[in-house]
């Protein structure tokens, strides 16, 4: 049987686990998933360098949150990590639901219709070639 406290073993053993490539994550970013996906699948697999002028040059919205994204993470993966910017490529990059804020828009004869106002928590993930 293990030595320490139940919460030592668990801390340790995470330790272990854990995921030690580089990532950024922006949380309740104000833009629907399904509108994040359209530019993270263009981006995925691809070096950093090539993702970075794909998204300057989409039109979307989304694309602007997400190069920021991209830039943190490439800075995370250079101090944090030590790892060499060149050699850098997007391993995984995806968007989860967040909360949607409802809102109410008033139509005809005192009815309400619902407004979702959808959020999503995006991730990139890098690593080396």
């Amino acid at each position: 049987m293990a030595k320490g406290h139940r919460s030592q073993i668990k801390r340790e053993r995470n330790e272990q686990n854990r995921d030690k490539r580089p990532s950024a994550k922006l949380s309740y970013a104000r833009v629907s998933v399904q509108k994040a996906c359209f530019v993270l699948d263009a981006i995925r697999g691809k070096d950093v360098q090539t993702a970075l002028g794909i998204l300057a040059y989409n039109p979307r919205y989304a694309s602007t949150l997400i190069e920021k994204l991209l830039k943190s993470a490439i800075a995370n993966a250079e101090n944090n990590n030590g790892m060499d910017v060149s050699k850098l490529y997007i391993a995984e990059c995806y968007a989860n639901c967040a909360p949607t804020m409802k809102r109410v828009r008033p139509r005809a004869q005192g009815r309400a219709y619902r407004i979702l106002k959808r959020m999503s928590h995006i991730t990139v993930v890098l690593d080396e070639r």
